[in-house]
């Protein structure tokens, strides 16, 4: 959604590419120190560190990998025109057969590098002209920077494990890749220097200043995700380098998690954020007024694009959730200006854990595009704007009903996914769906972080061992969790008490956060925490079950130009197993 960001000039963000942002401008008779000490141009510069966060959502890219290889995500191959086959790309990471050649590995490399790099170079900037600004102006926007530059690190080292994390800038790195429990080291450290310096949301004037950009509630919210998977990543109080005054000393696993529910806290008690009373509101096509999301990717649903080659795909900077997830038939029934692509869907076991009364699952009115209630998911019949019946494109002239099931043309369950119909999985609809098709892509801004997610890794934490107070039964926020699941019954807190009974042990905070956070970024490494990513009886259709699979391959296009040592051997190798 278009914001106004106070002083922050988007359009020039986005259209600027990385050589050109740092081009000197002559602006006349301004001096670069007269300029740097407007704190307005400064928030200019510092901003163009976001422009490359938009990549990521991309299906070519971190989001479509992270969903695909988890069980809240699907993209088998669809009859009878082979729709999505695509050399068995999509098909390998749904049952974990990825390689080094996959192409949204090498985006995912490309396009987070590139914007920790920006960051530093940014960085670099700010450090020649820090005579220019306050001491404190100075601070805070050097904490922007470097927590962004943290984001994107963080995205490519929940891939990868072992990156090239550098601090400074420099046209190419030339060390060895550092190791996953140091790369989460420097994490932790720069995070935890910077948080106290970043601004907080206080009120709606703050939320709306800093609506997009890296606050006290991005940096504390990175901070415990880290606490709370640091084992999943590999560490141990042993192995990892703690220099910063704030950590809680970490001496056992269980430090890990206490650190992580300080960091939590430190959210919690600066009430800058809230549960929203409706699910939905989160996701709508303008969001911004959300008080729960924390950090947001902020979209724009018009046709202009900037795009990039993903080899045989093309990555765009633009949210296409709903084309992605829809069926052919909904342009009939919604305005769309571009026919839906008929892909993601959800895993069927993963949607068999919503009660049929949660509305952030497919619900229970059983109508279909009729439906007249908001419901996360979208099983049912599609009925063109007149309100007939579709029919499926096949040549038996089917009934369009999307089914949850991922079936062949003969009902049988497609355990290859390789044949799969055109109405099978249900398709995420949460995000809401612009049907007056005002816009060619998704308007609603993309969540990356929101203050549930708070909430839950607190109580996680907690049951890992963390030193904290629950606020299950404590905390209004919760109940409002619980009652807006089921906003639909009479008693939507009892109806959620009565469906997830086992709610607050680790199952079933597993099983909840899949509920709530569908499609948003955090299930792949939820699971790999659960060590529950290579189970079938949650990632349905897995063949490669390898434990190294935890960690994607680094691309052979990267090994490929890695520099070399004095015998000529490349100084970046490849993640064990590959």
């Amino acid at each position: 959604m278009k914001k106004i960001f106070a002083f922050i000039a988007v359009t020039v963000i986005l259209a600027a590419s990385c050589d050109r942002m740092l081009e000197e401008v002559n602006y006349g008779s301004p001096t670069t120190k007269d300029l740097m000490t407007n704190e307005e141009n400064v928030a200019l510069l510092v901003g163009q560190c976001y422009a490359d966060v938009k990549w990521l959502h991309d299906h070519w890219g971190y989001w479509g990998v992270v969903t695909l290889t988890a069980d809240e995500g699907l993209n088998p191959t669809r009859m009878p025109d082979k729709d999505w086959e695509d050399g068995g790309y999509w098909k390998n990471l749904n049952t974990h057969n990825w390689n080094e050649m996959g192409n949204a590995f090498k985006n995912i490399w490309n396009t987070t590098i590139q914007g920790a790099v920006l960051c530093n170079k940014l960085l670099k900037t700010l450090e020649n002209s820090k005579e220019s600004m306050s001491d404190a102006v100075y601070a805070q926007f050097v904490g922007e920077l470097e927590v962004m530059r943290s984001y994107y690190y963080y995205m490519l080292f929940d891939c990868f494990g072992r990156i090239p994390y550098l601090e400074e800038f420099v046209d190419r790195a030339e060390d060895p890749l550092m190791e996953a429990p140091d790369v989460w080291s420097h994490l932790v450290n720069c995070l935890e220097k910077n948080a106290p310096n970043l601004p907080k949301v206080k009120d709606e004037n703050t939320r709306a200043l800093y609506y997009g950009r890296a606050t006290q509630g991005l940096a504390y919210a990175l901070l415990a995700r880290l606490y709370l998977n640091a084992e999943s990543f590999g560490c141990t109080p042993d192995n990892i380098t703690i220099d910063n005054e704030y950590t809680t000393n970490i001496a056992a696993a269980a430090d890990f998690y206490t650190n992580c529910v300080r960091c939590c806290d430190a959210i919690i008690d600066a009430k800058s954020y809230s549960i929203e009373p409706s699910f939905f509101t989160n996701f709508k096509i303008d969001n911004s007024a959300s008080k729960e999301n924390i950090f947001v990717i902020v979209e724009n649903g018009a046709a202009d694009v900037d795009e990039r080659s993903g080899g045989d795909g093309m990555m765009l900077n633009k949210l296409r959730i709903a084309l992605l997830t829809l069926n052919y038939n909904h342009q009939k029934t919604y305005k769309m200006q571009e026919t839906p692509w008929n892909g993601f869907c959800a895993r069927p076991s993963f949607i068999d854990r919503y009660n049929a009364s949660d509305v952030r699952g497919p619900g229970n009115e059983g109508l279909g595009t009729k439906n007249t209630k908001d419901w996360g998911w979208f099983v049912g019949p599609i009925y063109d704007a007149t309100g007939n019946l579709c029919y499926d494109k096949d040549e038996k002239k089917s009934d369009a009903i999307i089914v949850k099931d991922i079936l062949d043309a003969d009902g049988n369950v497609d355990e290859t996914l390789s044949k799969v119909t055109d109405l099978s999985g249900a398709r995420c609809i949460k995000y809401e769906i612009d049907k007056a098709g005002k816009y060619k892509y998704s308007e609603n801004d993309f969540v990356l972080f929101r203050y549930a997610d708070i909430l839950w890794m607190k109580e996680e934490a907690i049951l890992r061992g963390g030193t904290g107070t629950s606020g299950w039964t404590t905390d209004a926020n919760f109940t409002t969790l619980r009652k807006r699941a089921f906003a639909y019954s009479a008693d939507g807190e009892a109806a959620y008490n009565a469906a997830y009974p086992e709610v607050l042990t680790l199952d079933g905070i597993l099983d909840e956060r899949g509920r709530e956070f569908a499609w948003e970024n955090m299930r792949r490494r939820d699971l790999i925490r659960f060590d529950k990513f290579n189970d079938d009886t949650y990632v349905q259709f897995v063949t490669a079950k390898d434990d190294y699979r935890k960690w994607f391959p680094i691309p052979f296009s990267v090994l490929e130009k890695s520099v070399r040592d004095a015998n000529g051997d490349p100084v970046w190798t490849q993640n064990e197993g590959y």
